[in-house]
């Protein structure tokens, strides 16, 4: 990984690093996905060594799901780096790739897109283990959408709730 805001001679040094978040492929654990300060990275090599994977419409925000069974296929939700750390636009999205981070999508449906002050934390997205159709995600004005279908669409489950930091399938 390499952390752009450290002086050169410290960008690649592993303890001055800023990963948001690190999750595993259960099925295939030596995949892990890191969503992190300076971008998305990807390891095969249970984090010997790291890629970066750009996306769009932003590499950096704070959560990533992997998925429990393929580690070609993780879902972000990307954002305003630093400036003002809101959705890309003002418009919420999650992105998903399913080829090991070569392409991505930009999941929109039911999720606001004009106006948007929504952030979603570190442990704000989650996939169910049992059934990856199903994903949560939380923000911090306190909605709380769900999926079925993998991300496809969202629903609104709850909204003004206090902030939501956390969520996770029982």
């Amino acid at each position: 990984m390499r952390a752009d805001f450290m002086p050169p001679e410290l960008a690649e040094d592993e303890n001055s690093q800023d990963p948001h978040r690190i999750q595993r492929c259960a099925a295939e654990p030596d995949v892990l996905w890191c969503q992190h300060h300076c971008g998305i990275f990807r390891s095969v090599d249970n984090g010997a060594r790291w890629q970066p994977v750009d996306a769009q419409p932003s590499s950096f925000g704070f959560a990533v799901a992997a998925h429990p069974q393929r580690g070609d296929t993780a879902w972000f939700v990307p954002a305003v780096k630093d400036e003002r750390r809101l959705p890309v636009d003002g418009a919420l999205c999650v992105t998903r790739t399913q080829d090991g981070g070569a392409h991505f999508e930009a999941l929109r449906e039911g999720l606001p897109q004009q106006d948007c002050h929504d952030l979603v934390y570190r442990h704000g997205l989650d996939v169910a283990a049992s059934d990856p159709r199903r994903l949560l995600m939380g923000s911090t004005t306190g909605h709380l959408w769900a999926s079925g279908d993998g991300g496809e669409s969202w629903r609104l489950v709850a909204g003004h709730l206090p902030p939501i930091y956390g969520l996770r399938f029982g």
